[in-house]
């Protein structure tokens, strides 16, 4: 038997830069081993100035720590700051991040109003132009960036990678005495486009703690790859993320398997979850699914966390699916007020549970926990509180006056003096 302790947590950050984004008195930290932050992108017309501002807001609300938008058109240039003070009326300070793509060096020099409004920059070096024009495009937008004082995203992807570095890698494989396979070809050119670029900018004049670097692919094997090899040669903050992740739980099982692996290894310091929404979905569901990835790892906290069975022959009652369900809700909505008032809550666990069996030691083991009757036992549901017994409920309320009690605690563990 070994006579050390089992470790556990995630490896120890990668020494990265540190990278501001601000917007007014507002400042994001990325990298320098600052906590993992979670963004996230809409996906309405820029160009229209409302209904991009409500989207914004709403992935504010739900915890998105900065929102890139699409600038693709004069159209969407000219909205992003009527965008920019339609959020700080609504008191929505979430710094905004510009994604550019083929014409973001004629938008960001003929539109500077949001070239000012943006907080950062997102340029695809493989989609900024072709042949002689690339490097001159690259550099106007460079220029830019550091006129106004804005970090930028070099985000390379691999479903519009430079042809021209890929042609150069490829002839270079070929006079390898042992060929690399297509796939490796493929990972060193990701990796190599996203650091030359960075170079390049830093020649062109901007300062290292102003860019972070992405190498999107949509493989979960091919990103742990990419970004363990762009972890190791660069200390540029990496953002993470698959560039496709797919819809519903394919998207989310996907997005964790990749993210969880690197940020258990210490890479990455910021992360999207590029969920397809259902027809009519919520577009937030991406920031929601990142932030628990987080947290659910041991990274950060965000909002309280529900512990609830999964249910089996002895619940074949519903009801603690149901309470489950409304308390995740009431927690979560919660906490857009709660996070200033009560500091804190977000690292509170509260166990749902449906039966004899595991209830009342789950229960024990969190901040609050109930554990309701399974089917044949007595109809009543002990509560306990930070691992002790201190009610019972019964009848038709026991929903209402458990969320009561989780209020109670909440007012009473977490309040400012």
């Amino acid at each position: 038997m070994s006579s050390s302790p089992i470790a556990s947590g995630p490896l120890a950050r990668r020494n990265s830069r540190r990278v501001v984004i601000s917007h007014g008195a507002r400042e994001i930290i990325v990298g320098g081993g600052a906590p993992v932050m979670v963004q996230s992108m809409t996906n309405t017309d820029t160009a229209d100035a409302i209904g991009t501002a409500i989207q914004i807001k709403d992935l504010a609300r739900a915890g998105s720590e900065v929102v890139r938008l699409t600038v693709n058109t004069p159209e969407a240039a000219a909205a992003v700051p009527a965008i920019r003070e339609q959020l700080d009326r609504m008191g929505v300070d979430v710094p905004l991040v510009g994604d550019f793509h083929y014409n973001g060096h004629t938008l960001l020099t003929d539109y500077p109003e949001c070239a000012q409004a943006l907080s950062k920059y997102r340029i695809n070096p493989g989609n900024v132009g072709k042949g002689a024009k690339r490097d001159t495009q690259f550099a106007q937008m460079i220029e830019v960036a550091c006129k106004y004082d804005k970090p930028v995203r070099i985000g390379v992807n691999w479903g519009s990678l430079d042809q021209a570095l890929l042609a150069r890698i490829m002839d270079e494989n070929a006079g390898r005495a042992e060929p690399w396979s297509a796939q490796a070809v493929m990972y060193e050119a990701l990796v190599t486009s996203a650091i030359e670029n960075a170079q390049r900018a830093e020649e062109l004049g901007m300062a290292g703690d102003k860019i972070i670097l992405s190498c999107k692919v949509s493989g979960v094997q091919d990103l742990i790859a990419v970004y363990r090899e762009l972890g190791r040669r660069c200390n540029y903050p990496l953002h993470l993320g698959l560039t496709e992740a797919g819809m519903g739980s394919k998207g989310i099982v996907a997005s964790t398997a990749a993210l969880s692996v690197l940020l258990q290894e210490g890479i990455g310091d910021t992360i999207r979850i590029s969920l397809t929404p259902e027809p009519g979905g919520d577009r937030t569901k991406e920031v929601v699914v990142g932030q628990e990835i987080l947290q659910t790892m041991g990274l950060r906290k965000f909002t309280p966390m529900v512990i609830a069975c999964p249910g089996c022959g002895r619940t074949t009652s519903t009801v603690f699916q149901d309470l489950a369900d409304k308390i995740q809700t009431f927690l979560r909505d919660q906490m857009p007020v709660w996070k200033g008032k009560y500091p804190g809550v977000e690292g509170m666990n509260v166990a749902v549970m449906g039966c004899i069996v595991n209830g009342p030691g789950e229960s024990k083991h969190a901040n609050i926990g109930i554990s309701l009757p399974g089917t044949g036992e007595s109809p009543a549901a002990p509560v306990f509180i930070d691992g002790e017994k201190k009610m019972t409920l019964r009848g038709e309320r026991i929903a209402e006056e458990f969320q009561s009690v989780v209020l109670e605690y909440v007012q009473t563990h977490y309040g400012q003096a």
